[in-house]
């Protein structure tokens, strides 16, 4: 069973993401434009292009880090364009980030425990936590200073950092990138626990075109600031436009 048919906690439509017709510049230069998609509960999206198409800045403006140049955002059915981060995390829209980013001076279990107290605390969250540390071989380094762990627990610690704040929407920037092939699967494991236990939607951002086949049931493609493909990855992999917008991409990045 994949991550994408895992089962999943249920979530009401209230939930629901919806990105309306969202433009970004910086000066005269245009990131991306009218960029339009619906993310349910429990829905999982795949975005993928070339370095430069906009996909971090995607990330960044739908989580209240970046405001947008026009558009909206709604969360629920509640207008949450440019919002600050720190409301928007409040409201359940959480993101990771492509590098580590945990409490560094700060040992594993109280980056945990800070994380949950951000969620309000329960019992609930914390039973969730301790089963994802066990699977992701951080129950045994709890005491440990968290930027003293390898890079991929590092990576893992982030992950469950958002997790533990309970998510409506999870904006996974590169969760794979720097990460060997076995550590990659755990990705695989924390998208699908996620959906399963949070009934969360998440939204991908990753150059690892088998993780993506693996986990997304949809993708979309940006390419210099547009949407040139939206849809299953069997079939948005094999169009030609989405292989030509890869040309000159290192070889982890091409489709096949």
């Amino acid at each position: 069973m994949t991550p994408a048919q895992a089962p999943r906690a249920t979530r009401s439509h209230a939930d629901e993401l919806r990105v309306e017709k969202v433009t970004k510049r910086f000066g005269g230069l245009k990131v991306f434009e009218d960029l339009s998609f619906t993310l349910a509960p429990g829905d999982v999206m795949g975005v993928i292009g070339p370095n430069g198409a906009g996909k971090t800045t995607l990330i960044n403006v739908i989580c209240g880090r970046l405001p947008p140049t026009s558009g909206k955002i709604s969360l629920g059915g509640r207008d949450v364009t440019a919002k600050p981060v720190h409301t928007l995390s409040r409201m359940g829209l959480v993101r990771s980030f492509q590098q580590t980013n945990t409490f560094r001076p700060a040992s594993v279990s109280e980056n945990i425990s800070r994380a949950i107290r951000f969620s309000g605390g329960s019992d609930e969250v914390r039973e969730r936590i301790e089963d994802l540390l066990g699977r992701f071989d951080l129950s045994t380094r709890l005491d440990d200073q968290s930027d003293k762990l390898p890079y991929g627990l590092q990576k893992m610690l982030g992950l469950l950092l958002a997790y533990a704040t309970s998510p409506k929407v999870l904006l996974l920037d590169e969760p794979a990138a720097g990460l060997e092939g076995r550590e990659r699967t755990r990705v695989d494991d924390f998208v699908a626990h996620a959906r399963a236990t949070l009934g969360c939607s998440v939204l991908i951002v990753e150059h690892d075109m088998d993780l993506i086949r693996r986990l997304c049931p949809r993708i979309m493609v940006l390419d210099a600031g547009r949407v040139i493909a939206e849809g299953a990855p069997a079939e948005v992999l094999a169009r030609k436009d989405v292989i030509d917008a890869y040309v000159g991409a290192t070889d982890d990045e091409v489709p096949a």
